[in-house]
């Protein structure tokens, strides 16, 4: 399945804390993020969601890979939270997302990707939570995505995204 990023489709790198909360978020349809990273994610649904879709490309700290790729399809709303998360209810607010693409993508496949839209060039591998990327760069790490021969996700039983 090859999925394309229509333009002007806006994209981000969400880091996790914990691969739980990934998957929690596969199961639940829902993400949150810091206050900072969901002021960010909120600003840019109100801004540019009828002007096409915004991803997520999603890392969990520490593990050495990108796990998978999801629409946002709501706003924040501030009003609601949960404690389905592996910190209960520390994050305010949520959003509804869709996954579109659940792999495990190592960095080394992604290290030569730079990012030009930070204070230093360096590599989307880097990145913090909620950095924006630009839409060349969403393009082809959404093409290595959907091209690489990758055999796990967070779906393969006993998955332990650390590499």
């Amino acid at each position: 399945m090859m999925l394309s990023l229509p333009m002007p489709a806006r994209a981000f790198v969400i880091k996790s804390f914990t691969e739980v909360d990934i998957q929690r978020s596969l199961r639940f349809g829902v993400w949150t993020s810091t206050e900072k990273g969901n002021n960010r994610l909120d600003r840019a649904w109100q801004k540019s969601s009828s002007l096409g879709p915004i991803y997520l490309f999603f890392s969990v700290n520490g593990s050495g890979l990108f796990c998978g790729v999801a629409q946002m399809m709501s706003g924040l709303d501030y009003t609601k939270n949960t404690d389905i998360w592996a910190e209960g209810n520390r994050w305010k607010g949520l959003f509804h997302v869709r996954w579109l693409i659940v792999k495990d993508i190592p960095n080394s496949q992604l290290r030569h990707i730079l990012l030009y839209n930070t204070p230093e060039v360096k590599p989307v591998t880097q990145s913090r939570d909620t950095q924006e990327l630009l839409q060349e760069v969403a393009a082809n790490m959404l093409h290595i995505f959907c091209t690489y021969a990758g055999s796990t996700s967070l779906y393969t039983p006993g998955h332990n995204g650390l590499m």
